[in-house]
């Protein structure tokens, strides 16, 4: 028996919606410490993130499933498994002694609250207009390096300010422009996120090479195309 194109449509919404079920079961592990397994549940629901877009597109949920906003959807998702929870397991990972832990939880989560509900966050060539707010990338890698605390108050100031300047970010999926070579990364930086979750982030794991190659590309990759003009 086939699926109807509503059926469909509705399946991708429930698709996106288990992003929520992820989430819950990677803060339900950061509850416990479990930093490993809760970023591997971030993985997860990151890899669902990247296939319901092109899927949502496909089935084109917005008129064969008008009834759920889809967009809205991702939206409430995205800010629990890409702000919400990697900024809980920062502050509570022993990473930022004292004051410092707070004052990185008040900047992501305020910043990026008002980020996520800002009108123009996407470009014309549907890039992200500034920082996107993906903390979950950013915090991972700190995961693995663990780099000293001011290291990590500088990036996250930095980050935070840049989600409100006119600076591009690439969607990996979405941006047209060099996606023969960002798409391939950012599946890469996903293989990468979860092979060092996997390995309990063993500072001898070569993921922890690949996860600061492929963060750096993707962090960097919209800017560039703003300092390298499009041949026409």
């Amino acid at each position: 028996m086939f699926m109807t194109v509503t059926q469909k449509a509705l399946f991708v919404h429930f698709f996106t919606a288990s992003g929520a079920v992820f989430a819950m079961l990677a803060m339900l592990a950061a509850t416990e410490a479990k930093w490993s397994l809760m970023f591997l549940w971030l993985v997860v629901a990151f890899a669902v993130d990247g296939i319901d877009g092109p899927l949502a597109r496909r089935f084109d949920v917005k008129n064969h499933a008008p009834r759920f906003d889809g967009m809205l959807l991702d939206l409430i998702i995205d800010y629990l498994t890409y702000v919400f929870i990697p900024a809980f397991a920062l502050f509570k990972s022993g990473l930022l002694p004292g004051w410092t832990g707070w004052v990185v939880i008040i900047v992501i989560t305020f910043t990026s609250a008002l980020y996520f509900c800002d009108s123009q966050m996407k470009t014309k060539d549907n890039s992200f207009q500034g920082f996107p707010g993906c903390w979950n990338m950013l915090v991972i890698v700190l995961f693995a390096i663990e780099p000293n605390f001011w290291i990590i108050l500088i990036l996250v100031a930095g980050l935070a300010l840049a989600m409100f300047l006119p600076l591009k970010f690439v969607h990996p999926v979405r941006t047209e422009r060099w996606r023969f070579l960002s798409l391939p990364i950012a599946l890469a930086w996903t293989f990468f996120a979860g092979w060092a979750a996997w390995v309990d982030f063993h500072p001898q794991s070569w993921a922890h090479w690949g996860l600061v190659a492929t963060s750096v590309y993707l962090l960097f990759a919209g800017i560039a195309q703003q300092a390298i003009p499009q041949r026409s």
